[in-house]
């Protein structure tokens, strides 16, 4: 198959997966442990995608959104996220994302997951929802590198992969996503079944928005 693009990188949450319950859950499960109020599940769509210690910062009363207490509350978020990616998960993979990615592998097209979800969180999640799924890269957040949209995580997973930036798409459903793709130099692909409204993405400067998973072929080429 002769195709422009020969590599996809993918968000996690919010693109890949359905996690807003499991990381509302967490995050509450952390507020009520250091006394202070929990918030609406949906309250939390707007509220992720920059990693644990904006979540953090966010999810506290805004009078307390001090240093010191995000310092304290965001390793206690990542220790419930933890703790619900073992036990029972209410998370669900997006309908079309499992065949979809099995048919990139097929076409030896390269596939990989970023996220500023921790590390070894997200590699636990990958492995409990795509375990027959050969990924050629997974990258969560790690103490010493930048979050997304800084593009340095993706250019070195570019170099991972052996792909340059203009054979690549990124997908997301955030902003973050969007701007991580541009930063890095990536085709900045949205998806509207996420977290973040098609407005937001376009604000953001996505180059292409879809709807469904198989929409991404336009750009891939017919299977």
């Amino acid at each position: 198959m002769n195709v422009k693009y020969k590599s996809v990188i993918f968000d996690c949450d919010g693109t890949l997966i359905d996690t807003i319950e499991d990381i509302a859950g967490a995050a509450n499960r952390a507020l009520e442990l250091q006394g202070y109020p929990t918030l609406p599940v949906r309250s939390y769509l707007e509220k992720v995608g920059w990693g644990i210690f904006r979540l953090a910062e966010l999810s506290l009363p805004e009078a307390a959104r001090g240093r010191e207490n995000i310092e304290k509350l965001a390793p206690e978020i990542e220790k419930c996220m933890a703790e619900a990616a073992e036990g029972e998960s209410l998370a669900k993979a997006y309908p079309g994302i499992a065949r979809l990615l099995a048919e990139l592998k097929s076409k030896k097209i390269k596939i990989a997951v970023m996220s500023n979800k921790p590390d070894a969180v997200l590699r636990h999640v990958m492995q409990d929802f795509f375990p027959d799924v050969a990924f050629d890269a997974v990258c969560g957040l790690r103490p010493d590198a930048a979050p997304k949209p800084d593009p340095a995580g993706t250019w070195e997973m570019l170099a991972e992969l052996g792909q340059s930036p203009h054979e690549t798409i990124f997908v997301g459903d955030s902003e973050i996503d969007i701007q991580t793709a541009r930063n890095s130099g990536c085709y900045p692909l949205g998806v509207t079944w996420g977290f973040r409204s098609r407005a937001v993405l376009e604000s953001a400067g996505a180059a292409g928005i879809i709807d469904s998973p198989d929409e991404i072929w336009d750009l891939l080429g017919k299977r």
